[in-house]
């Protein structure tokens, strides 16, 4: 079997077994499940090569002869775990390379990213940071737990089962740990959202985190007489004036809906539009209804149909429980670009002073 096609059984393995709760890379069994998987790998007795541990060097009759393709400061990379990083991508993205500039670009994403998980090895490295057995133990236990298996054992047979090695699934993990104890230590602890920063976000997209609230109107249109031209625009505006002069002397807003909107179909309720949602009526609209607060009523208000006067009667905005879950979201959102930013900078930093040789 060639390194390619042991490199597409591993990567399958890794993928159709893989579970939510634990790591990405580790084998279900037992009574755990997982999504539905695309067509099943070949049988685990098939995959001879462990993946997660040192690959298994290419036979004589492989086409490929592993080498080192890059050095990252004192650390080497093999064509061979480029190759197993590209064909796990390919199986977890259902997406394989057609075109020799798509194999490229893979290739090049691929190697960044093994490039970048060195770099943070080494630099936890450089700071003594360690995950010691006792909590790998943990870990472990943690993990061979939710896949069913009665002891270590077990759990190794069922690792075992998948073409894998103990050894290798500690050593991911352990590695796994590790990335994410510099990037707490280098970049989580490093960032903070501030109620401030909430208040400018809510503030700057109010209108877009109330959208589908409710709210409740009424109006009432005049409409121009057909052919008037600019006149019959003018005429119906200054019909519209009478009428808010009236509203505003205190006449109730329904009865002049129904005597004098040219909106048949609500003049007869009074003028009343009903519960709506934001978002549903042409954003002009809409948004003239929404400056007033209950109970206040618009001035003679333009759009394509005619002048409508307005009376807003109830609308629901972001208080209370609605506005805790939004700031809550909010704070998510800006804690994962802040950290995104955060990422990207420690990232070019440490890479700035790497020693990277380029063997490809």
């Amino acid at each position: 079997m060639s390194v390619a096609t042991r490199l597409v059984l591993a990567a399958a393995v890794l993928v159709a077994l893989s579970g939510c709760s634990a790591p990405s890379w580790m084998p279900l069994a037992g009574k755990a499940k997982a999504p539905e998987p695309p067509p099943p790998p070949p049988p685990p007795h098939e995959v001879r090569a462990p993946i997660l541990s040192r690959p298994a060097p290419p036979t004589d009759d492989d086409l490929v002869v592993d080498r080192v393709i890059c050095v990252v400061n004192s650390d080497a990379v093999t064509l061979y775990e480029l190759e197993e990083a590209e064909a796990y991508a390919v199986y977890e993205t259902k997406q394989a390379p057609s075109t020799p500039e798509e194999r490229a670009a893979l290739r090049e994403k691929t190697l960044a990213g093994i490039i970048e998980k060195r770099l943070q090895l080494q630099q936890a490295e450089r700071e003594k940071i360690v995950v010691d057995d006792a909590e790998m133990k943990e870990q472990l236990d943690e993990i061979q737990k939710r896949l069913g298996a009665k002891n270590e054992v077990e759990f190794e047979q069922m690792v075992k089962a998948q073409g894998l090695s103990l050894d290798g699934v500690k050593k991911r993990l352990r590695e796994q740990l590790l990335v994410e104890r510099i990037k707490r230590r280098k970049v989580s602890l490093r960032i903070s959202v501030t109620e401030e920063d909430i208040d400018q976000y809510l503030n700057a997209n109010r209108e877009k985190l109330e959208t589908g609230l409710s709210f409740e109107a009424r109006h009432i249109l005049f409409v121009p007489t057909a052919g008037a031209g600019e006149d019959g625009w003018q005429a119906a505006r200054r019909r519209g004036e009478d009428i808010y002069t009236r509203v505003m002397g205190g006449e109730e807003f329904g009865e002049l809906a129904r005597e004098f909107s040219d909106d048949t179909a609500t003049a007869k309720n009074g003028g009343r539009l009903g519960v709506l949602k934001r978002g549903e009526l042409a954003p002009d609209i809409e948004k003239a209804i929404l400056r007033l607060s209950p109970g206040e009523h618009s001035q003679p208000f333009r759009s394509e149909v005619g002048y409508h006067l307005f009376e807003l009667e109830s609308k629901e905005t972001l208080a209370g429980e609605q506005l805790t879950q939004a700031r809550n979201q909010i704070r998510d959102i800006l804690y994962k670009q802040k950290y995104e930013v955060r990422l990207n900078e420690w990232l070019v930093e440490i890479r700035g002073k790497a020693i990277i040789e380029m063997r490809l």
